[in-house]
């Protein structure tokens, strides 16, 4: 790289350390993040310099900040990633009065089409991807109106809202990331609750899909600025989170060959026809047996997990600063099998229920082929209060999931 390689990053939470951990495996720089407040997953760190802003969600503010940051660091590469939907939404929105930064996400034009799950199911059908059986509501209904036949596919349901971004700016008590409705009734009391709220977009009813963590699959993708997808990533979760507000973050994967996944072409084709840019995440889940595979969403960014992709060789920070605009037209694919845990090896392997996952993922772990985001050396060493922090959140996962 010509320019030293400046990372700034809009978050604190996990999303953000492992940003900052990759850039500094690749370059050894310091990351800059900015935040509305410290979170324990970058707090006391060596290679995060965090300075909280309570309002840097708002668009002036933040719009400012960067402003100046870009003022005081010219002559530097600077890569700028968003580490919650809020932040990379507002980034790509903003992206003509950025122009001092590098940016890996889609253009604001595109943003509420592939946001929106209920756009999104659309391009999957025109492509040829299967989704689960889906039912889009625009406002509250009753309960006649929710029985299976009117549906079309039977009880019990998933129920999400179309819009993240505009439902947690709407909390109610109860909130949850997804809910699971065993009858009508219930069905019309949550959708209740979450219009209630002060919530106005499309609420999304599907059917349930059976099988437990070990069942879904997330594919990071990257796509550099000509809109050509570069790289692709495919994990096999073990473990997920299961908090009302955390369900179906990723707790431990283990990659798959992407060469192997029968979506991985039909969802490279949908991004390349859309002319997408910078990173895309997808949540997906194996339906029984076989390769019956249903892509549940997209998200804009790359994912909370994102070092199960550094760790497996695929840097995401040398993706976004050097493969983003270095006009190639290579693709790579993650072929490595590599252990990912957010949680201590041993919440892995007791609670995922798929024992040969837990077999694979303790050889690879053996073999040297296992990484843990918080564990790191060039962080902890001689840094005692970080150990100290890192630690206690590991015990309290422990603990959390017993």
């Amino acid at each position: 790289m010509k320019n030293i390689v400046t990372p700034v990053l809009l978050g604190a939470d996990l999303n953000c350390y492992n940003v900052a951990r990759a850039f500094h495996e690749q370059y050894g720089v310091v990351s800059y993040a900015f935040g509305r407040y410290a979170v324990s997953a970058t707090k006391y760190s060596k290679i995060v310099r965090f300075t909280p802003i309570p309002d840097i969600d708002n668009e002036e503010t933040m719009l400012r900040v960067l402003g100046d940051f870009a003022a005081e660091h010219k002559g530097e590469k600077l890569v700028l990633f968003g580490c919650t939907d809020d932040y990379a939404t507002m980034i790509a929105r903003c992206r003509d009065r950025l122009p001092d930064y590098t940016i890996p996400y889609p253009d604001d034009a595109l943003q509420p089409r592939m946001a929106s799950k209920a756009e999104f199911y659309e391009l999957c059908e025109r492509h040829g991807i299967p989704y689960p059986k889906t039912k889009v509501l625009g406002g509250a209904a009753q309960e006649e109106n929710l029985a299976p036949e009117k549906l079309g596919f039977d009880y019990p349901i998933i129920i999400k809202p179309s819009s993240s971004i505009e439902y947690w700016k709407n909390p109610f008590d109860g909130m949850k990331k997804v809910y699971r409705a065993d009858d009508a009734a219930r069905a019309a009391e949550i959708i209740s609750a979450i219009y209630g709220s002060g919530y106005s977009n499309k609420v999304i009813l599907q059917e349930f899909i059976e099988g437990g963590d070990s069942h879904m699959r997330v594919l990071t993708c990257f796509s550099d600025k000509n809109g050509k997808v570069r790289a692709m990533c495919l994990g096999h979760t073990m473990l997920e989170e299961h908090t009302p507000k955390g369900l179906g973050n990723h707790a431990a994967i283990v990659t798959e060959p992407v060469s192997e996944f029968p979506l991985a072409g039909k969802i490279k084709n949908l991004l390349e026809e859309l002319h997408y840019t910078g990173f895309s995440n997808f949540d997906i889940k194996l339906n029984g047996d076989g390769d019956d595979f249903r892509v549940f969403e997209i998200n804009l960014r790359q994912g909370r997990s994102n070092y199960y992709v550094t760790s497996s060789g695929l840097n995401v920070a040398r993706l976004a600063a050097e493969v983003f605009d270095d006009g190639g037209d290579d693709v790579t694919y993650c072929d490595k099998r590599f252990f990912w845990h957010h949680v201590p090896k041993s919440v892995a392997f007791r609670y995922t229920e798929d024992p040969s996952l837990v077999e694979t993922a303790k050889k690879l772990d053996k073999e040297g082929n296992s990484r843990s985001s918080l564990w790191y050396a060039p962080d902890l060493r001689f840094n005692p209060v970080r150990f100290i922090c890192v630690a206690e959140q590991m015990r309290r996962q422990k603990k959390k999931y017993k």
